[in-house]
């Protein structure tokens, strides 16, 4: 593909992908958005509906001289379907053209099993196969751990007891399909960025709570990798000289003290819980007002917003976006979080502001779909070959016609 086409197929994917996360626009609007001229916007535009992947709608109100016509998405158009791997299952979904999600499922899975990357064809091969007749312009993975790069999909994850899992090439070779695979955070940032508060910045960062803790950084509309794809595991700075062993071998990491099996074991610790009792019955003493239950959180909180607040003056983002799990007790954990995080920024940084954003279980699978539908995004070209033959799906009519949601072969299939 010669370098002006390829940046035609960009310019053509990036009017879809805006339309799928702002609405309904005029020709003006995307040419001034997406920094293209109005001559070659027309242009482009005149494709995409003769390709059916716009139309024309309604006329939008003019302040004087001619109307300008509205063009959205056909829903048609495409589709993605996003995973999300953890040790005990696998959630699915699958989103149309716009991000939103059209259906979910989620099925038991054993990660640390030999079998495990015949069980995942299977049980993604099932999923796809009960989807809508849209075209699949591709399958986004997301995983806890490192991802050596979205293209390949080699994944080494402590938390799933892997390493150098083939996960990309195998699902690939299996399905004939292009597939992207990323750590759950930073596919949870790209989602962020082209769906949710991102949109309003360009630098911010990401951080989950629940069963472990993570982040992504955002630094100038770019998710931020490092070198093997590992950056953002702020679970395991080590913040105490003595603690319990972390997945990842260290001690004292920030996640034996706030994620999920680390509020249980202090809870079980301190008599808050039986010695059986799980995460739900900490929550539940919580909520119902037991002030040593609160204390188990409001102590995480104050952790997680010292350790925060070092990471603000490091990267300097212009705010911090709270998901996950975990964030269904905010309340409690907000306690010891705020007086920590601003006593411990610079003065000048103390009105950062922080968003904690409600969670749904299927947030982590629509973060992995965001993966397939933000390719045209993908300034650094970390979505490599796979990412070009999505945005192929995407734009050539021919490729979308003969390609069903079987995810059978096509033109833009995988090679």
């Amino acid at each position: 593909m010669s370098r002006p086409m390829a940046r035609s197929d960009v310019n053509r994917s990036a009017i879809l992908a805006h339309l799928g996360a702002h609405g309904p626009a005029s020709r003006a609007e995307l040419a001034r958005a997406l920094a293209v001229s109005p001559a070659l916007m027309t242009q482009l535009t005149k494709d995409l509906i003769a390709d059916g992947l716009i139309s024309e709608r309604e006329q939008q109100a003019s302040q004087g001289g001619r109307p300008a016509r509205m063009l959205g998405l056909v829903a048609e158009a495409g589709r993605a379907v996003g995973v999300k791997v953890a040790a005990d299952h696998v959630a699915f979904v699958e989103v149309g053209i716009d991000g939103g999600v059209v259906r979910t499922a989620s099925e038991p899975f054993e990660a640390a099993s030999t079998t495990m990357l015949t069980e995942l064809v299977g049980l993604l091969r099932r999923f796809i196969d009960g989807g809508a007749d849209t075209p699949l312009l591709g399958i986004g993975v997301g995983v806890p751990g490192e991802v050596d790069a979205q293209a390949s999909g080699v994944v080494n994850s402590t938390q799933l007891g892997w390493r150098n899992a083939p996960i990309g090439d195998t699902l690939r070779r299996e399905l004939r399909m292009p597939v992207l695979v990323e750590n759950n955070v930073n596919a949870l940032a790209m989602a962020e960025r082209l769906y949710g508060l991102g949109q309003r910045h360009r630098s911010f960062l990401v951080v989950t709570i629940g069963t472990g803790v993570g982040a992504a950084i955002v630094i100038d509309g770019l998710v931020v990798r490092g070198t093997s794809g590992g950056a953002g595991e702020i679970g395991h700075i080590p913040v105490r000289e003595t603690g319990p062993v972390c997945s990842c071998g260290g001690i004292g990491c920030l996640e034996t003290f706030v994620g999920e099996a680390g509020l249980v074991r202090t809870a079980r610790e301190r008599g808050v819980i039986g010695a059986s009792a799980g995460i739900a019955a900490l929550r539940s003493a919580a909520a119902s007002g037991d002030a040593a239950a609160v204390a188990v959180f409001e102590e995480a909180g104050h952790l997680l917003g010292r350790t925060l607040a070092g990471l603000v003056h490091a990267l300097d983002p212009e705010i911090i976006i709270v998901l996950g799990e975990g964030t269904a007790d905010w309340e409690h954990w907000s306690f010891g979080f705020e007086p920590a995080f601003r006593a411990a920024l610079m003065a000048s940084r103390r009105g950062l502001p922080v968003a904690v954003e409600s969670w749904q279980d299927d947030s982590w699978a629509q973060g992995a779909a965001t993966l397939v539908l933000a390719t045209p995004f993908d300034a650094e070209g970390l979505a490599g070959e796979q990412g070009d033959l999505v945005r192929q799906r995407l734009v050539t009519q021919a490729g979308v016609a003969g390609d069903g949601a079987s995810g059978s072969a096509s033109p833009g299939g995988a090679r």
